[in-house]
């Protein structure tokens, strides 16, 4: 091989991890991770985005417009409503496997997640595999506690909506005796275990399931 050849494989060796950079340069952001996460869970506007993030308008419009450059989201429009989307499925696949990846390498984590179960009162937490079980024998109540609309676009089959914010209103139409576990967007969600919380504070035997339906597919598919 001659040094031409040479010059030009480290050249095209250099463009392509510049290339890769501009992914990594994205999830650098724990803003735009936070995007991503919701996206995961389903289309959403600008002003959808903004409600749930707590940022402003302007900050999710930036944030947005980095994830189109590297092509990590899409957008459509529909009327005067700008609608997000998450540009290939396989992108569910990345924030997963980082979030596995950070969880086993940054103690951190852990100690973010317990020191937040333990201001709760003994809450348990189910596996998928004991979910799965006491659903195949019809023994549990299966609550998704996102947004409806994120429960309509995919769901846990099973599972009824019932939003975190209309659960004591909804809690009133269940059977004392009924076991209930909870789960929202996964790892990275806590609203489970308020949920839960809640439940077992009026009397309920509740769990949470830390999962949600992204990684409930994953488990399942094999």
């Amino acid at each position: 091989m001659n040094d031409t050849m040479l010059d030009s494989a480290n050249a095209l060796k250099e463009d392509l991890y510049r290339q890769l950079s501009r992914i990594g340069k994205c999830l650098s952001s724990d803003k735009r991770l936070e995007i991503l996460t919701l996206l995961s869970q389903g289309s959403k506007t600008v002003e959808k985005l903004t409600s749930s993030t707590g940022m402003n308008f302007a900050n999710v419009s930036r944030h947005l417009q980095v994830l189109l450059d590297a092509k990590l989201v899409r957008f459509t429009k529909k009327g005067t409503h700008v609608i997000y989307s998450l540009a290939d499925p396989a992108i569910v696949d990345l924030l997963t496997s980082l979030w596995r990846i950070s969880n086993k390498q940054l103690p951190d984590i852990g100690k973010l997640k317990d020191d937040f179960m333990d201001n709760l009162d003994n809450i348990q937490t189910l596996t998928m595999d004991q979910v799965m079980e006491k659903l195949n024998t019809e023994s549990i109540l299966l609550l998704d506690v996102r947004p409806k609309e994120e429960f309509e676009i995919s769901h846990i089959d099973g599972a009824i909506s019932v939003p975190i914010e209309e659960l004591e209103y909804f809690m009133r139409e269940f059977p004392q005796e009924t076991e209930i576990v909870a789960y929202c967007r996964g790892p990275l969600c806590v609203y489970s275990a308020i949920a839960a919380q809640k439940l077992q504070a009026e009397g309920f035997s509740a769990y949470r399931m830390d999962e949600g339906v992204n990684e409930w597919q994953e488990h399942f598919a094999h």
